[in-house]
């Protein structure tokens, strides 16, 4: 690196845009932004504060602060920048294409967030008299009507919070109706295919986790379910869609099996996005499943939430669901049912939450239903399909896919491609960012070596699925030619280069520390 003024594009000593520094760190409009607690100022602050009191009792002499608060002193221009261009640092649905597989980053309309902003969903509290929310309960249980009509399903838990909330809600409700029937189960079985958080949560409800194999198709192994099922299976939890993006095909078959067995079948609905309007899971004899409202039914995704997983069940489990549950009298108003009365007090196994749900994330599904309509939410399933299916297609002959044939929501590649390149997934995944994407989902499913997993989702059109093609097609023959410079570093091009990712997970820097005055002088 060399620092000075760069001279202009076409001299003769013009230097490539990585080859110079200059004085201020920016690069341009991109600028160089130091953490919030090294902008700080002693007797800064955006805003006048009263002088604290000195005649407080002694009684209260005890709360009285001692030393520094420990937060950065900053004006308010300075806050408001800091955040604008940390956000221009950041990659998002708004700026451009968010491949992540098994993630559905796609453009929400902002007409949900308007009426999720409307006073009465916005405002209230849950607390207040049922009969001062009559329209935020109706909207819950159309909410939950139309996901018992997506499914198939007779009966809908609208409480867990988000997917692995819901499967935990699932499990409890098998373990009820187990219990129900005098019986002891204690083994899950859970497909190598199968999302993580499945065998996790049937780890939390006290079961043993039996993994079952995926065949040459990376669907379930049927022989080797067979062998597994036994009057100790209490469940099956299978991802359908798979994490490998695909339709499990026998699917009719291994939900007779489990059922044969005495068991339950749990769907994890996390990809019920390739499915809605097309497919009702409870005509494929799921008992149990959840649904991603942030992913299958709009709001924001991504950044830790927020996040809502409702459960359908079947009439096999329909008396097990959590409450409090969303009913409407015959005088038609709405309420909720906190408590279980003598016809049901031995079935279901309680509450999941405090309250009862994300009234946000209701009223955006419920706005996105309404929006696109029964036809409309099977079109976005089709599309879906199609693009992921069209990208699949188009970069077959540069790029190794990992299972033949048509895929469903998003495609699925491995890094035989690379073979011999000195590139590996990770280094291909990078320099994506130099080319201005989001990676892919990386080394995911576990089961295939080196994944690359695409998701293009329904709200991209055809002309930007071109131009993401012809990127990965031409990072792809690069890395074949022998370009590895070209990843090995990558990216080259962002405000920071690439990071210690094992060290800072191994070690990480929670609390920033100002460096030490010997520090300081260097």
């Amino acid at each position: 690196m060399r620092q000075g003024r760069p001279t202009r594009p076409g001299d003769a000593e013009a230097l490539p845009a990585d080859e110079f520094e200059t004085f201020s760190g920016h690069r341009g409009l991109q600028h160089e932004e130091p953490l919030i607690f090294e902008q700080d100022a002693a007797g800064r602050s955006g805003v006048d504060l009263p002088e604290p009191r000195t005649d407080l009792p002694d009684r209260l002499g005890t709360l009285k602060r001692r030393g520094a608060v420990g937060l950065p002193g900053l004006s308010e221009p300075q806050v408001m920048r800091h955040f604008v261009r940390l956000s221009q640092m950041n990659y998002a649905i708004d700026a451009g294409l968010y491949p992540l597989g098994s993630c559905t980053m796609k453009h929400n309309p902002r007409l949900n967030e308007k009426m999720a902003r409307l006073p009465g969903f916005a405002d209230i509290h849950p607390l207040q008299p049922q009969a001062s929310v009559q329209g935020a309960l109706e909207l819950m249980a159309e909410v939950g009507r139309w996901l018992c009509a997506l499914t198939g399903m007779p009966a809908v838990a609208l409480s867990p919070k988000a997917g692995a909330h819901g499967e935990l809600c699932g499990l409890m409700a098998i373990r009820a109706a187990l219990d129900a029937r005098g019986e002891t189960r204690n083994r899950v079985l859970a497909p190598e295919s199968a999302h993580g958080t499945n065998p996790a949560t049937a780890a939390m409800c006290g079961y043993t986790v039996d993994p079952i194999p995926a065949d040459a198709r990376g669907r379930v192994d049927m022989a080797g379910l067979r062998e597994k099922l036994g009057p100790d299976v209490a469940a099956i939890m299978v991802t359908n869609p798979n994490t490998c993006g695909l339709f499990e095909t026998d699917i009719l078959e291994m939900a007779d099996a489990i059922h044969a067995a005495g068991g339950y079948f749990y769907c994890d609905g996390a990809n019920f996005n390739a499915l809605v309007g097309r497919v009702r899971p409870g005509d494929l004899g799921i008992d149990a499943m959840h649904i991603n409202l942030h992913k299958t039914f709009s709001t924001p995704h991504g950044g830790g939430g927020p996040g809502a997983g409702p459960v359908v069940f079947s009439d096999a489990l329909a008396a097990y669901a959590p409450l409090p549950l969303v009913q409407k009298s015959q005088s038609g108003e709405f309420s909720l049912v906190e408590q279980l009365d003598d016809t049901n007090a031995d079935t279901a196994f309680g509450r999941m939450t405090a309250f009862h749900g994300q009234m946000g994330m209701f009223v955006r599904a419920y706005a996105y239903m309404l929006s696109h309509g029964a036809d409309g939410l099977r079109q976005v399933a089709e599309d879906a399909v199609l693009s992921a299916n069209y990208i699949q297609a188009s970069l077959e002959a540069d790029m190794s896919a990992s299972y033949p044939g048509p895929c469903m929501h998003e495609c699925l590649f491995d890094d035989r491609f690379l073979k011999d390149t000195g590139v590996s997934t990770l280094d291909f995944a990078k320099a994506m960012i130099d080319e201005g994407y989001h990676p892919m989902t990386m080394y995911f499913p576990l089961v295939v070596h080196g994944a690359l997993l695409i998701e293009p989702t329904e709200t991209e059109s055809r002309d930007a699925l071109d131009q993401f093609i012809a990127v990965l097609q031409s990072l792809a023959r690069d890395a074949k030619a022998g370009n590895s410079a070209r990843f090995t570093g990558a990216p080259y091009l962002t405000p920071r280069g690439r990071l210690d990712e094992t060290k800072a997970a191994r070690k990480p820097v929670l609390r920033w520390q100002p460096p030490a005055p010997a520090e300081a002088a260097e």
